[in-house]
C-alpha cells in the first residue's frame, strides 16, 4: 500500500481531497496512544483531546509504580475528556491478538506508542523483562501496523541511545551503538526495527529521543519527584556524582508538543532529539528547586554509577527545522509547576502557592 506525505492511503487522500474541495473536511485524527496512563502518555492524551482528535488509550497498568498514581492520570484524562471521543483499554502490548483487535476495528491514523518498561537503573536488575516488553511489544504494534496499512508510527525513544558520548550536543546523526544499560539497548532495538519496516514496508516511522523530561505526574523514581519527596518526607535521597552531572531536563508540556508535531508529520523514516537543549548540572537542578520550596531535601552523596552518562544535551536544530519545534518552558517555571502539582496531588495541599523572587519578594502567582 502507498501512502501520502500525510501518513493517509492514497484512497483515502483522494477522498479527502474531494471533501477539501466541497467542503466538510475532517482534520481530526484517530490516534492509538500507548502507555496512557503514565507520566508522558496521560499529558499526550489530554493534548490530543483538547485538539479534536479521537483518542483510544491502552495501558497494562504495570506497577512497577504504584497503580493508583496511573490511576488518578487516567480519572483527570476522563475529566478533560468531558464527552470527547474517548476510549481506555487496560491491556498490554505483548498480548498479539488484542494489538491485532484493535487495529482491525478501529481506522487509526497514527500510533504514538509510549509504552515501555521504563527506568535506566531498574533495567539492570530485570532485563529480561525489558527486552520482551520494549522489543516484543514494539514488534507487535509494528506487525499490526503493517497488516493494517496504518499511515504513521511515532516512537518513544530515549537520549540514552547515545551512551557515555564526550560530544556535546547530541545530534542525531552521531553513533548510537554503546549503550550503557539495557534499558537503552532496548530503546536503540525499537529504532532499528522501525527502519526496518520502513525499508521492507514503507511504513512511516518517526523516533523521538526523548531528553530527562519532569513535571506534573512524575513517576516516583524520577529526579524530581524524588526531590520532593525528600524535601517533605525526610527521607535520605541519594545524590549520585555529587551532583556533578549535566542533565537536559525538558518540561513534560515541551515535550509533548514535539510528539504531537510529530504525529502531524509522517517523514518516512526520521529520528528527532527532542530536549531543551540546554545542559544543566544536576545540583543545580536540586538546588533550584530547595529555593522554590524553601526547604531542604536530604541529600547523601554517592559514587556516580557506570550506567549514568556523565552529560546530556540535546541539539534541537533537525526538530525545530522539520516539526515546529520550540521548547519554551524555563527550569525555574517548569520546578514550580512540579512543586504545584506535587503538593495538591501527593500533599493533598490545594491553596494557591505564592512564587517568591531571589530576594524574597512576591513576583509571580501562577493561575491555579
Amino acid at each position: 500500500m502507498r501512502f501520502d506525505r500525510a501518513g493517509r492511503p492514497f484512497e483515502r487522500a483522494e477522498g479527502l481531497l474531494h471533501a477539501a474541495v466541497h467542503g466538510g473536511i475532517e482534520l481530526s485524527k484517530n490516534v492509538l496512544v500507548t502507555g496512557a496512563a503514565g507520566f508522558i502518555g496521560s499529558h499526550t492524551v489530554e493534548a490530543l483531546l483538547a485538539r479534536g482528535d479521537e483518542v483510544i488509550a491502552i495501558d497494562n497498568l504495570d506497577p512497577y509504580y504504584d497503580v493508583a498514581q496511573k490511576r488518578a492520570n487516567l480519572a483527570e484524562i476522563e475529566v478533560a475528556a468531558d464527552g470527547r471521543r474517548y476510549s481506555f483499554i487496560e491491556g498490554d502490548i505483548r498480548d498479539e491478538k488484542l494489538i491485532r483487535r484493535i487495529f482491525s476495528e478501529r481506522k487509526l491514523d497514527v500510533v504514538i506508542h509510549l509504552a515501555a518498561m521504563a527506568g535506566v537503573r531498574a533495567s539492570i536488575e530485570q532485563p529480561q523483562l525489558y527486552f520482551d516488553v520494549n522489543m516484543g511489544g514494539t514488534l507487535n504494534l509494528l506487525e499490526a501496523a503493517r497488516t493494517c496499512g496504518l499511515g504513521h508510527f511515532v516512537f518513544a525513544s530515549t537520549s540514552s541511545v547515545y551512551g557515555n558520548s564526550v560530544r556535546l550536543p547530541f545530534h542525531e546523526d552521531m553513533p548510537a551503538d554503546r549503550q550503557l544499560s539495557p534499558y537503552a539497548v532496548t530503546k536503540r532495538a525499537g529504532e532499528l526495527l522501525g527502519h526496518t519496516y520502513h525499508h521492507l514496508y514503507g511504513q512511516n516511522f518517526t523516533s523521538l529521543r526523548l531528553f530527562t523530561v519532569y513535571g506534573p505526574r512524575n513517576r516516583p523514581d524520577m529526579m524530581a519527584f524524588k526531590l520532593l519527596h525528600s524535601i517533605f518526607s525526610g527521607q535520605e535521597l541519594p545524590l549520585y556524582g555529587g551532583g556533578n552531572m549535566y542533565r537536559d531536563w525538558t518540561y513534560v508540556a515541551d515535550t509533548v508538543s514535539g510528539i504531537l508535531a510529530a504525529a502531524d508529520r509522517p517523514l518516512g523514516y526520521e529520528t528527532f532529539n527532542l530536549g531543551r537543549g540546554e545542559s544543566v548540572l544536576l545540583l543545580e537542578f536540586v538546588r533550584t528547586m530547595e529555593e522554590l520550596v524553601g526547604r531542604k531535601a536530604r541529600l547523601v552523596a554517592m559514587p556516580k554509577l557506570d550506567l549514568d552518562a556523565a552529560a546530556t544535551q540535546a541539539d534541537v536544530g533537525k526538530a525545530r527545522q522539520l516539526l515546529g519545534y520550540a521548547p519554551k518552558v524555563s527550569i525555574m517555571d517548569g520546578l514550580f509547576h512540579c512543586w504545584r502539582w506535587y503538593r495538591r496531588a501527593v500533599l493533598g495541599v490545594e491553596e494557591p502557592i505564592i512564587r517568591l523572587s531571589r530576594d524574597g519578594d512576591p513576583s509571580l502567582r501562577l493561575p491555579q
